[in-house]
């Protein structure tokens, strides 16, 4: 079983940047400024329960994850391709050092997607073709 010493510290950050660039990318796509924080504190308490509840020791781990590996002036598109990069990049990386673990990060990445979608209002067609796409972006 892997663990979180098993990755580089560049390795981590891409995974971690998976998971928060996308949920950033879910909040952007519909913007009602007045949901941000209520899409994050959803992030947050979905991350908090999956450092229990994720079914690995490196999924629990990256459910830890404090940054979001983007600066604050990040550009949409930016954010939407270093995510989508990240996203591929952690299902390669993960496919080649820990396959076990490709299948809950996707798990953890389309959930803290789901729920950032979810969080204010049900899901809007916008945060819909997001989905779409971070699915299409961890290959599945």
């Amino acid at each position: 079983m892997a663990t979180r010493s098993d990755f580089t510290d560049e390795e981590w950050a891409t995974l971690q940047k998976g998971i928060t660039g996308s949920a950033m990318l879910v909040s952007l796509s519909d913007r009602d400024f007045t949901d941000t924080f209520g899409e994050v504190g959803a992030m947050a308490k979905h991350l908090a329960s999956q450092q229990l509840a994720a079914p690995t020791e490196v999924t629990r781990e990256l459910a830890k994850t404090k940054g979001s590996g983007f600066g604050f002036g990040t550009s949409p598109d930016k954010l939407r391709a270093e995510t989508e990069a990240a996203l591929r990049a952690s299902v390669a990386l993960l496919g080649s050092k820990a396959p076990d673990e490709v299948g809950p990060y996707r798990d953890l990445v389309a959930g803290v997607a789901r729920v950032v979608a979810d969080a204010k209002g049900g899901v809007a067609p916008a945060e819909t073709q997001m989905l779409d796409a971070i699915g299409q972006a961890l290959g599945g």
